[in-house]
């Protein structure tokens, strides 16, 4: 399966420039995490995958090839305004989408049911949109990005809202899709903390621009290097050490360049016990609000 690249996207509306040499890629079988502030550029890159924008400048392809609206059809989508009908049952709806790209009937409704089922909406099957919870009707909309069986998904903001048991079957999802069949994920989202934990890399975002990306693990270590002391004593800390928080049992310090953790560690042992001594790495939620200053 071929990746899906972004490739130097620029966007203007109006006065406001949108998109500023936007770039990155998503691997196949990779789980991809876009994520930054309201109106950073996360929907407007994303329309412009789908055909929805023109870009000014720049391009996105699958492989080596620009995307068309034939290649486009194999993107399996889920917007942030979901968009089905309330009144309608929710396999009709489904099997309707599946023979729109394509299937026959009767794959349509194969896909439909075992999509459904594998959402816990298999009993459902019958009934309206409308009579289903907010998170089922997300389900159902997963369900409707996944009936032709894409070969790329993008998924704008799909977690929102959702309950936790909703969240994990969800996630199975999209692992077993990216994993499984070895297709581009890309997503974005405001739960950081699901970010960090489903997603292969990620790239943040800032007025437009792409401000950080990487694996979740490098991304972390480029923040500040903290050691976290337990211990009670206090007024042990070599020069050129600067406390960053305290409590009544530990102590948070950050080195300035040239002072090593063996020394810190030295320095804390001569005042007295010490009970732990780590690396404290910033969590995802840190670094993202680092960036998008």
């Amino acid at each position: 399966m071929p990746s899906l690249t972004i490739s130097h996207l620029h966007k203007r509306f109006g006065d406001i420039q949108a998109l500023s040499d936007m770039s990155f890629s998503v691997n196949p079988g990779e789980i991809y995490g876009f994520v930054g502030s309201n109106g950073a550029g996360k929907s407007t890159t994303m329309r412009i995958a789908l055909g929805v924008l023109k870009a000014d400048e720049g391009e996105v392809r699958f492989g080596e090839h620009p995307l068309d609206n034939d290649t486009r059809r194999r993107i399996g989508y889920m917007p942030e305004e979901r968009g089905l009908y309330g009144k309608e049952k929710i396999l009709d709806q489904l099997v309707f989408l599946a023979k729109l790209h394509g299937l026959t009937q009767v794959a349509a409704t194969r896909n439909a049911t075992d999509l459904l089922e594998e959402l816990g909406l298999g009993e459902r099957v019958a009934d309206k949109l409308d009579d289903l919870s907010l998170g089922n009707q997300q389900r159902v909309q997963l369900a409707a990005s996944l009936i032709h069986d894409p070969d790329v998904l993008i998924l704008d903001e799909p977690f929102s809202g959702l309950d936790p048991v909703a969240v994990d079957v969800m996630s199975r999802m999209l692992v077993n899709r990216a994993r499984g069949k070895g297709i581009p994920v890309l997503f974005s989202s405001h739960q950081l903390d699901l970010v960090q934990r489903l997603c292969d890399r990620v790239g943040i975002v800032a007025h437009g621009r792409m401000v950080a990306e990487g694996t979740v693990n490098e991304l972390r270590s480029r923040g500040p290097v903290l050691y976290r002391v337990a211990t009670a004593e206090r007024g042990w800390y070599p020069e050129g050490t600067t406390v960053v928080a305290e409590t009544p049992d530990h102590v948070i310090v950050e080195p300035q360049a040239g002072i090593s953790d063996q020394e810190i560690l030295r320095a804390a042992l001569a005042a007295g016990a010490v009970h732990e001594f780590t690396r404290v790495v910033p969590d995802l939620t840190d670094l993202f609000k680092e960036a998008v200053q």
